[in-house]
């Protein structure tokens, strides 16, 4: 997991923003796959940088036209789907098949056990999309597919809930103590998500820029968040971000 520096005093009482730069990130290069790791992932291994908190992974893919991945298996895992640009083609061993376009938020519990795969539903576009793991809090679960389209106007000027262990505010539920945000902040916008105490926060920037308090962050950045009162996000240029409530 995560390894901030060490402190003389509790990490419970200072405040914390550690930035993951897009440009450190872990990079697979599979000729129809262009992935970039911010945290350890496959052949991608750094144990400085193995998650944070119940956050595992998020890849960042871009898969040419008609190509994806193949059938493949996952259990005790919630995976989160969020597409950029392009359309994403999903099928599952639940019988459950889609597609996930930008604006969809999809929820995978892997749980005991499932199947899929995940192609490019182009033959001539790419699709551009981000993959996030979330440790489930109960293990062994029955595997489940969920999928909401939240629009744009939805998430114009804030930050709004996508993904939460209730589904509260009509968003996917999730079998972790994580909620999950979407925010599109132009410049001279801003948001506010207050966390409670004894949570953290995770920010990654999808694309342009924002400033997460205080922090200038570029796409592909991403950003830590502890002891802090709240998650401060203003736009700077056309700013689309995820920003994660973490136990």
């Amino acid at each position: 997991m995560w390894r901030a520096g060490s402190s003389a005093r509790s990490r419970r009482d200072v405040p914390m923003v550690i930035v993951r730069p897009a440009e450190d990130r872990g990079h697979a290069s599979h000729g129809w796959l262009d992935s970039r790791h911010t945290f350890s992932f496959a052949d991608y291994h750094d144990p400085k940088h193995m998650g944070f908190r119940s956050l595992r992974v998020i890849n960042e893919d871009r898969v040419q036209a008609g190509r994806g991945f193949g059938t493949h298996p996952h259990r005790d895992m919630e995976i989160i789907s969020y597409v950029l640009d392009g359309g994403l083609q999903h099928r599952d061993s639940i019988g459950t098949g889609s597609i996930i376009r930008p604006g969809d938020v999809q929820r995978m519990s892997a749980g005991s056990g499932v199947s899929h795969s995940e192609y490019n539903a182009s033959q001539s576009e790419l699709v551009h999309f981000l993959q996030i793991w979330l440790l489930p809090n109960e293990l062994g679960i029955k595997p489940s597919y969920e999928q909401k389209a939240f629009p744009d106007a939805e998430k114009r000027g804030r930050v709004r809930v996508v993904a939460s262990p209730d589904g509260r505010d009509a968003s996917v539920t999730i079998h972790a103590d994580a909620a999950v945000y979407a925010g599109l902040l132009d410049e001279g916008e801003s948001a506010d998500l207050h966390l409670g105490r004894d949570r953290h926060a995770w920010v990654q920037v999808a694309r342009g820029k924002v400033r997460v308090n205080g922090r200038d962050l570029k796409a592909g950045d991403g950003a830590a968040l502890s002891n802090e009162e709240r998650v401060h996000v203003e736009g700077l240029d056309e700013g689309e971000i995820l920003v994660f409530d973490l136990a």
